[in-house]
């Protein structure tokens, strides 16, 4: 026969079983969860923009170092 799936919430270092909580405590449980892989997410985010930033930072420096050696070459 199937055996009842119990899950473990662990708060204030204090494990309850999702099934047992009431619906509103349930749903305070799916928020965090969803508040977590949220926060995941804006981190990953946060990163690709950072490195996205730094390139184009990169690609100016690059664009500017090459006009002023043309300019030099030019008063050369």
């Amino acid at each position: 026969m199937g055996q009842d799936k119990k899950t473990p919430v662990v708060i204030d270092d204090k494990e309850y079983t999702f099934e047992d909580m009431p619906n509103d405590q349930k749903a305070m449980v799916n928020h965090i969860a969803d508040l977590d892989r949220k926060l995941v997410s804006a981190r990953f985010n946060v990163e690709q923009l950072e490195v996205g930033r730094q390139a184009f930072v990169n690609m100016l420096s690059e664009a500017l170092k090459k006009d002023e050696e043309q300019q030099e070459e030019k008063a050369a």
